[in-house]
């Protein structure tokens, strides 16, 4: 059966599209949409046209898997231009989502009638580029450049209720009439000069008001330092106004090609794929039966038990919480509540949802209040003994066949799992500080795992909103292994003479929202301090025995102003001064080109140990876990990815040039012109 059919209704002709899974706009639906147009303006029994989608959306976007290969059929542009120029009405009949090339389509279209449910949107700069087909300059023709700038911008898609207020849907129609409903619709149109939204004057509002462009950068400063397609997409809107349309479709497609051939949008169409790719786990039947969780446990209620709990409190799976004595417990549920009522605050959930999400959650002080939970999560203090007493207790009191996880971020699962009767129900589940925001999710695999156990974790993980990425069993797994060779190259170097606000601004530059020394002041420099301000044995040492413990007492290694605003410290440079002659290092000038090398070519060399080791499964895994957990910036595609790019030869030659190891795989792949990944 043909991906796209037609049908006829009387005088309205539907072109139908049925390429499961999200109606992708390949060649063959490219082609199809050409034949069905060509067939309707031949018929003279048919007077208008309606575009609909079978199955559970309306055409989703491009067919990604093309990008880069040669073009079949016509492409986009070509495909959709013939919509328009249609003599007879054409109508787009839209449920689920049309995003990217699938908006395109639509606004292609002379009319656009949607389900309330549906969506809309310009997603392509969240994969570096800007629409391609027109979408730039049709778009604000049709809803205002104002209107356009945050769907082209920002990516975002909008509901069908606010396409319709802005002038972009046309008719909002019956969830379970969209097949009738745009058929009338279309025959109402019978007759009527087809509005074409090339021809649209929308645009004028960013001729007479030009100073909406700038104020869209200023606004959105934060979201789009950094990244090349934001502003591309901000000049292609722009060029809608001050060019006419032939013009502007000729700037869109110049900029769209620059992105397209350009480092960034590679590096985020390798991170679009690598986190797809991180859900699959080698040698594991994707379709083995799981473990239902229905009921979640929580072992400690302070600022990760609690953030933890949030998550599956959120996704609506009732959570019994933990702790040993009652004032912990109800601070701890205070804070979940007191997050709740601020997201409501904001808009972002209603009061019924806060409520809804505090009543399936159970605050106990008894570890037997655990017993029938399917999934018990361990969030103390971070001992391997203490790990130990708590996981051989839970052991006896929590059903056979429930999962038991720590949420370690360091510590060996192994030997946890090992005080256990269960070892293959036992993994860790690391998720990031706050657990409540952080997208990553650390899923670590224990020698005896089972792999069901494993799936189960990584479908779960999806439910409650994280981005999961496997690791094996070794010191700070995948995210704080490779963080450890950066923090010492940053300790060492500021002994050597660097400036340390150097050492964070480079990390800046780059494109991290913090570096080492702010991220230490920030999470308290006296963090594991032994608490004796005479025994001096490291510079974070010298900085506590002086009361520098970080922001919330206003001087770590910075100094901080009431609005917490950072400036470096004349008494820090003399404690490191000090620290540096005591340890007998010669002080030297450190430029930002060294301080980068130093900081970043080491992660990439503890990487690939990571790879030889087997701890994780491709390079593309350790890229997913460092973009979602540490900030690492998406434009660069994460660690490995980006050593590719710079050349893995030109990494290894970092490395010697500044005396430090070379990992074997590392040296491999760059002697043979390789990259991590392929």
């Amino acid at each position: 059966m043909s991906v796209v059919t037609t049908e006829k209704h009387g005088n309205v002709l539907v072109i139908f599209s049925d390429n499961p899974p999200v109606n992708a706009l390949g060649s063959v639906v490219r082609q199809g949409l050409c034949d069905g147009i060509d067939q309707a303006l031949s018929d003279d029994e048919v007077e208008a046209v309606v575009i609909r989608c079978d199955g559970r959306t309306f055409f989703a976007g491009a067919d990604i898997s093309e990008f880069g290969k040669p073009m079949k059929g016509p492409d986009l542009g070509q495909a959709i231009d013939r919509l328009e120029a249609s003599s007879k009405p054409v109508v787009a009949a839209i449920h689920g989502t049309a995003l990217g090339g699938g908006c395109e389509v639509a606004l292609a279209c002379h009319y656009r009638v949607a389900v309330p449910s549906a969506k809309m949107g310009l997603p392509e700069v969240k994969l570096g580029l800007i629409p391609g087909a027109a979408g730039t300059q049709r778009l604000p023709r049709v809803v205002g450049a104002e209107a356009a700038l945050p769907l082209v911008v920002i990516g975002n898609p909008i509901s069908a209720q606010k396409a319709h207020a802005i002038g972009l849907v046309d008719k909002l129609v019956g969830e379970d009439s969209l097949a009738d409903d745009a058929i009338a619709f279309a025959r109402e149109q019978i007759g009527k000069e087809p509005p074409r939204s090339s021809e649209g004057t929308a645009n004028q509002d960013g001729v007479k008001n030009p100073a909406i462009f700038d104020e869209f950068r200023q606004k959105n400063g934060r979201k789009i330092r950094g990244f090349d397609a934001p502003e591309a997409a901000i000049q292609a809107v722009k060029a809608a106004g001050l060019l006419s349309y032939v013009e502007g479709v000729a700037k869109e497609r110049e900029l769209f090609t620059k992105l397209m051939t350009g480092t960034q949008s590679a590096a985020m169409r390798h991170y679009f794929f690598a986190e797809r790719a991180a859900n699959k786990i080698d040698g594991i039947d994707p379709n083995i039966d799981l473990i239902p969780i229905m009921k979640v446990g929580i072992l400690g209620a302070g600022t990760m038990g609690g953030g933890i709990a949030m998550n599956f409190l959120s996704a609506g799976i009732p959570v019994t919480i933990v702790e040993l004595k009652e004032e912990a417990l109800d601070r701890g549920v205070g804070v979940i509540r007191k997050n709740y009522e601020n997201t409501a605050k904001r808009g972002r959930m209603t009061q019924q949802q806060v409520e809804d999400a505090m009543s399936i959650l159970t605050p106990s002080l008894s570890y037997d209040d655990l017993a029938d939970c399917d999934l018990v999560i361990e969030a103390v203090f971070e001992n391997m003994n203490v790990k130990k007493d708590v996981f051989t207790k839970l052991d006896g009191i929590v059903k056979q066949g429930a999962i038991l996880a720590s949420n370690t971020s360091y510590l060996n699962i192994d030997e946890i799992a090992a005080v256990t009767k269960r070892p293959e129900y036992v993994l860790g589940l690391h998720f990031f500080s706050p657990a409540n925001v952080m997208k990553l999710l650390e899923i670590v695999r224990g020698e005896k795992t089972a792999d069901n156990v494993l799936m189960t974790a990584m479908k779960l993980s999806k439910k409650i909103g994280k981005v999961a990425a496997v690791s094996g069993v070794c010191p700070g797994f995948i995210g704080n292994r490779m963080l450890s060779p950066r923090q010492e190259q940053a300790n060492a170097m500021i002994v050597e003479g660097a400036n340390y606000w150097d050492v964070d601004d480079v990390l800046l530059d780059f494109g991290f929202p913090m570096g080492p020394f702010q991220m230490s002041d920030l999470a308290g420099v006296d963090i594991g301090w032994h608490r004796d301000p005479d025994r001096i044995e490291s510079l974070r040492d010298a900085l506590c025995a002086t009361g520098r413990w970080g922001q919330k007492v206003g001087k770590g290694f910075y100094d901080y102003d009431e609005a917490r605003q950072r400036t470096p410290s004349d008494e820090v440079r003399k404690i490191i001064a000090e620290f540096a002659a005591k340890a007998g290092k010669e002080q030297r000038e450190i430029s930002k080109d060294e301080i980068r090398e130093r900081l970043l070519y080491p992660m990439v060399n503890e990487g690939a140990k990571i790879l030889e080791e087997g701890m994780a499964q491709r390079a593309s895994d350790i890229d997913v876990v460092w973009i979602n957990g540490y900030g690492w910036p998406l434009y660069t595609g994460g660690p490995m990815f980006w050593a590719d790019t710079i050349g893995l030869g030109e990494i290894v030659a970092g490395l010697v040039k500044h005396g430090l190891p070379v990992a074997k795989l590392l040296k491999e792949k760059a002697d043979e012109g390789g990259t991590f990944n392929g």
